[in-house]
């Protein structure tokens, strides 16, 4: 066998196997069964969520499936494709966000969403969610790491600028998550403490300025209810009332499935949405909270084990962001259902119904596949 001919065997099979069917897929099988033991039990809460509404299901399976075409799309992309194509995305992104509030669609308050012709209606706010982690990954691992101030200081423009433009749109919620996408980067690329213990005085010092001059009234709200939901338990405290309400009642084992009473009586509100949660943990109780959990922090740690064995910069530092941004996902729904956070609609991944978001968080999970199967060995 020729030189060439083991370097070519090598860099499509770096274990020196025969190539399987996993592999051909450019699928992780350990992550992609816990995806869909996760969905599959999504579905059967948001059928009790919903008040047995099988349409809604229904139309939640079709996004599954449409997700799950995009994360297989995304898998067979190399991670050098994302690479590539990143600054294009991110200004494509800007530019979406900039019409957003030129020309958007509004709704309930919120200028969110562009009606393109010949398109659905979409959120680019979304694609934000990928394309700002991406872009802050190029940028950074085009240099030596861990960047200097400069470089941190371009990549914290390059984070914030699109989350400034989400924030005014109003969504806060989303604008945290593209935030701490970008910023999950930066600490990864080796961010030093004293530069973050810096970051998080000024963020302290900022604060009573947003509270009085950056904040809206009803976002101000919703920081006074988290802090003492009795306040107006017939108007903004009513949410989380119900929402602890129905996970307290649920105990040890649970009510049982469709046993449910806060929802079924249409206490708890959103109940297939952003508190489904509570659903879950009233008719499963701890037990099914252990499960979910479980389940969550095992994708987590898979994740987390693709971004270190990651071969480059840009996959480890887009594996490790995207990871976290799941992380937060789950942290920031269950804290704001419990009662711990204010409430900023973020739905519980791959359990709450919609679709733009269970899209995003399934093409993320593809490039990471992407990243883990598309490894190549280093030689000596």
């Amino acid at each position: 066998m020729s030189v060439r001919e083991v370097y070519t065997s090598t860099a499509s099979n770096p274990l020196g196997r025969p190539r399987g069917f996993w592999s051909a897929l450019h699928l992780d099988p350990v992550l992609l069964i816990l995806l869909t033991a996760l969905i599959i039990g999504g579905l059967f809460v948001l059928y009790s969520g919903a008040d047995r509404n099988f349409d809604v299901v229904k139309a939640q399976a079709i996004r599954f499936g449409i997700a799950f075409v995009v994360m297989l799309v995304f898998a067979q992309l190399d991670p050098s494709v994302f690479r590539r194509w990143a600054p294009w995305l991110y200004a494509a992104g800007l530019a979406g966000l900039v019409a957003v509030l030129l020309v958007g669609v509004g709704a309930k308050g919120a200028q969110r969403w562009l009606a393109l012709p010949g398109l659905p209606r979409f959120q680019p706010s979304e694609l934000m969610k990928l394309v700002v982690p991406m872009m802050a990954a190029w940028y950074l691992s085009r240099h030596f790491l861990p960047p200097r101030l400069p470089r941190i200081g371009m990549s914290l423009i390059v984070v914030l600028l699109p989350m400034a433009l989400i924030a005014v749109q109003p969504d806060l919620g989303t604008a945290l998550l593209v935030g701490m996408a970008g910023l999950f980067v930066v600490f990864f690329a080796g961010m030093s403490w004293r530069l973050i213990s810096a970051f998080a005085v000024m963020i302290s010092v900022a604060a009573p300025v947003l509270w009085f001059f950056g904040m809206r009234d009803y976002q101000k709200q919703r920081v006074l209810t988290l802090l003492d939901p009795q306040s107006d338990p017939l108007g903004a405290g009513w949410n989380i009332i119900q929402s602890k309400t129905a996970i307290g009642s649920g105990g040890f084992e649970g009510k049982g499935w469709l046993q449910g009473t806060q929802s079924h009586l249409e206490f708890l509100p959103e109940s297939h949405t952003d508190f489904i949660v509570a659903v879950l943990a009233e008719e499963f109780g701890f037990i099914g909270m252990l499960v979910l959990l479980s389940i969550y922090l095992l994708i987590i740690l898979r994740c987390l084990f693709i971004a270190v064995v990651a071969q480059d910069s840009f996959s480890r530092l887009i594996a490790g962001a995207l990871t976290m941004t799941f992380f937060i996902y789950v942290f920031v729904n269950i804290g704001m259902v419990s009662g711990l956070l204010p409430v900023v609609g973020v739905p519980l991944p791959l359990i709450s119904y919609g679709g733009t978001s269970t899209v995003t968080l399934m093409a993320a999970f593809g490039i990471l596949m992407s990243v883990h199967t598309h490894r190549r060995m280093i030689s000596a």
